[in-house]
């Protein structure tokens, strides 16, 4: 990925990252993978963390995806432009924008066929799309239809074939913390209205690599205030 990122953006600074696993004395409440940036002043990289409580529950073919989403183009190349700028912008991190720029990172992979031959990755893409698509039902019924802890379990390993083990943590993740797993694909169903809505009002003007650089460079903000990142960036092209 980090050889491909010229065709997705204009600007190329150098976003280190390390891989590391979940500590095992936190392991078993942690989620199955998540970033945390590295300090505002650049002396250590960004870390990405996977959970190996069970490796059961990662299976090769989920990887590239899982990838993409916390490393680049996803939290990682995010949070890089996030530490550049003003302290306050860099502490307000909001949920939809944070996870839909990482799903559509993840939607970017896809579209410069990374998945071309790798058969098994783009089910694990598919996969997880899915997965976040679930996440909405989930979490609404949990919240507002007064599903059971067992039955929003159940729900979605029917649906998604996850791996149960997994699919509990996850769970219990929602009962705590309502609302957060559907700002996922909400944010990256709104990133994909205004990439269409851009490309229709610029014609032959439209250019990829300068809607991302215009979408993360910006750092977290509402998906309300996103749209005026976009008609800026509309405007700036149009001259």
């Amino acid at each position: 990925m980090r050889a491909r990122l010229p065709e997705l953006f204009d600007t190329h600074p150098k976003a280190d990252l390390v891989i590391k696993r979940v500590p095992p004395e936190i392991q078993d409440g942690a989620p199955g993978g998540y970033e945390l940036d590295g300090p505002i002043d650049g002396s250590r990289p960004a870390s990405y963390y996977i959970n190996l409580r069970d490796t059961a529950n990662w299976p090769k073919f989920t990887l590239p995806t899982l990838c993409y989403h916390e490393g680049l183009p996803g939290h990682v190349w995010q949070g890089v432009y996030m530490r550049g700028l003003p302290l306050i912008r860099t502490l307000l991190l909001f949920n939809a924008y944070v996870e839909g720029w990482a799903l559509y990172a993840e939607q970017l992979a896809d579209e410069i066929g990374l998945y071309d031959n790798d058969p098994f990755g783009r089910l694990g893409f598919l996969q997880a799309q899915q997965f976040r698509a679930c996440r909405l039902v989930v979490d609404t019924g949990l919240h507002a239809k007064r599903w059971t802890r067992a039955s929003a379990i159940k729900w979605m390993v029917e649906q998604n074939g996850g791996v149960e083990d997994d699919v509990r943590g996850e769970i219990d993740r929602y009962c705590s913390w309502p609302g957060q797993a559907c700002g996922y694909q909400t944010g990256r169903i709104e990133i994909d209205r205004l990439r269409t809505q851009a490309k229709a009002e610029l014609g032959d003007k439209f250019d990829l690599r300068s809607y991302n650089d215009a979408i993360v460079t910006n750092g977290s903000v509402p998906l309300a205030l996103l749209t005026d990142v976009v008609d800026g960036y509309v405007k700036s092209r149009q001259g």
